[in-house]
């Protein structure tokens, strides 16, 4: 999706953005930082984590795009490579004012401008931005003319950078795309850098719709549905496991179809509209009836489709297909409940 050449950096610029609450300061660079063809390489080496993320964003606001900060900044960027300087400061003090709750960490905050950036095959520029809030210890070799001299010193671990997000030049009136990264996944960490200083929402492609109506049909079947008919956790995991199969094997996903060929039964279709509508009201959103499917949406929500049967600490039953081989019954000289399963061979 993404591809970066090592000689896409063409500008760079680091600041160091403290703690506002604890009076950390900011220091604001007023030059680039000298890079060469080995540190580019190394930059971009840390730009990985971003570079296979398949959800997007755009920038938004409430009100109106131009009362989006960070929005601002990054477009005059765009329109005017040469105000890079400026704007990343922009940027370092925006960050600075939402640094405010006591457990956010101060660190570096590292700004580059990219050009022959490739995006969904287009060639665009784009801004980089990342967070650098932990120092780790390394040992440096020199060697003497006899000897080899140890030091040791501090410095960021490239493999390990807290926080980050690409600003891409694309859909401009939709607030650009951004692919975003943040490895501390707090829900503290996640509201002051997604939230507060990009103030950020997905973006509503064929990736979105598809995660939404995954997790539409997820809620449905394991939430809802028990509360609206006795349902059977073999029928709850057979239709768990019709969703993903139908998600996997067709390239559109039409809502009719789907509750034809994963519900069937009429009654159960209607509860299913009507917690659509219900969904769609909560989370803000609105699932198209037909869409393109997303393959990768599909890979990652299909991992938490977990067909599984619990009965009680003693075993767990996995359910990969219908449930007419599943049998359940009482045991009156026990008293306790049992699962009965047919099949034709032990592999």
């Amino acid at each position: 999706m993404i591809t970066i050449d090592h000689d896409s950096i063409k500008k760079t610029i680091i600041h160091c953005v403290g703690n506002y609450q604890k009076g950390d300061g900011i220091i604001l660079s007023s030059k680039l930082v000298p890079t060469n063809l080995n540190t580019n390489r190394l930059l971009i080496t840390s730009f990985l984590p971003l570079l296979n993320n398949t959800k997007l964003y755009h920038f938004f606001h409430e009100s109106s795009l131009s009362l989006n900060e960070s929005f601002v900044y990054a477009k005059d960027i765009f329109n005017n490579p040469e105000t890079f300087i400026s704007n990343s400061q922009n940027l370092a003090k925006h960050l600075f004012s939402k640094s405010n709750h006591p457990k956010i960490k101060g660190g570096e905050l590292c700004i580059v401008y990219l050009d022959n950036f490739i995006f969904e095959g287009k060639t665009v520029d784009a801004i980089g931005i990342f967070k650098a809030e932990n120092k780790f210890p390394f040992l440096k070799i020199e060697k003497n003319s006899d000897s080899y001299s140890l030091f040791d010193v501090e410095g960021i671990n490239i493999n390990k950078l807290e926080k980050g997000c690409f600003i891409i030049n694309l859909e401009p009136e939709n607030g650009f795309i951004l692919s975003v990264f943040d490895g501390i996944n707090s829900n503290l960490e996640t509201k002051y850098w997604l939230d507060d200083f990009l103030h950020i929402k997905q973006r509503d492609d064929d990736f979105y719709k598809t995660q939404m109506a995954l997790n539409l049909c997820k809620s449905f079947l394991i939430k809802e549905l028990p509360q609206k008919i006795e349902v059977s956790k073999a029928y709850q995991a057979e239709l768990l496991n019709k969703s993903v199969s139908y998600f996997k094997e067709n390239e559109t996903f039409k809502l009719d179809d789907f509750q034809n060929e994963v519900i069937a039964d009429s009654s159960i279709i209607d509860y299913f509209n009507q917690y659509k509508s219900k969904y769609e009201r909560n989370n803000e959103t609105l699932i198209d009836n037909t869409f393109d499917i997303s393959n990768f949406a599909v890979k990652k929500q299909s991992r938490s489709f977990k067909s599984v049967i619990k009965l009680d600490k003693n075993f767990h039953i996995y359910v990969h297909g219908s449930n007419q081989f599943i049998e359940k019954g009482f045991d009156e000289n026990t008293g306790l409940s049992y699962y009965k399963l047919f099949f034709k061979e032990e592999l």
